[in-house]
C-alpha cells in the first residue's frame, strides 16, 4: 500500500493522469473538498490544467492498526498555478484499496479549505 501511495503522489505531482489511473480500480474515484467526486483521471488533469508547478513533501504514509486495506498520506502541497499564484497546505489523504487486486480504489483528500480558498476556489479551468 505504501508503494502505491508513493507512486500515486509522484503521479499527482507530475500531472500525470494516466500513471495516477493505473494504480486504481476501473472506476476509482478521488473527493476533493473543491472539485467534489470526481474520477482520478480527471481530477489529476483538472488540477494539472490549473498548474504550473507543484512539490509535495511526504511527512508520512501511515497504514491501518485496525486491518482495513486503508493507507493515509500525510504531506505538504507547495503549488504554483498558472496565473502565478502560490498556495502551501498540509493533508491528509486516505487511501481506500480493493481487497481483490490491491489496487487503490478511493481517495478522500482532507485538509482545511480556509487557508486554500482565498487563492484556489475559481481557478480551476
Amino acid at each position: 500500500m505504501q508503494q502505491a501511495v508513493h507512486k500515486y503522489l509522484s503521479a499527482l505531482e507530475a500531472g500525470d493522469a494516466e500513471r495516477a489511473a493505473s494504480l486504481f480500480v476501473p472506476g476509482g474515484w478521488v473527493q476533493s473538498p473543491f472539485l467534489g467526486r470526481l474520477s482520478v483521471r480527471d481530477y489529476v488533469n483538472k488540477v494539472a490544467s490549473a498548474s504550473s508547478k507543484a512539490h509535495l513533501t511526504v511527512y508520512d504514509v501511515l497504514v491501518s492498526a485496525e486491518g482495513h486495506l486503508r493507507a493515509v498520506a500525510y504531506y505538504q502541497y507547495d503549488w504554483s498555478l498558472k496565473d502565478g499564484s502560490n498556495v502551501t497546505f498540509d493533508c491528509a489523504d486516505v487511501f481506500n484499496f480493493n481487497s481483490d487486486t490491491g489496487r487503490i480504489e478511493s481517495i478522500v483528500l482532507v485538509y482545511d479549505t480556509d487557508p486554500v480558498r482565498a487563492v484556489v476556489q475559481n481557478k480551476y479551468p
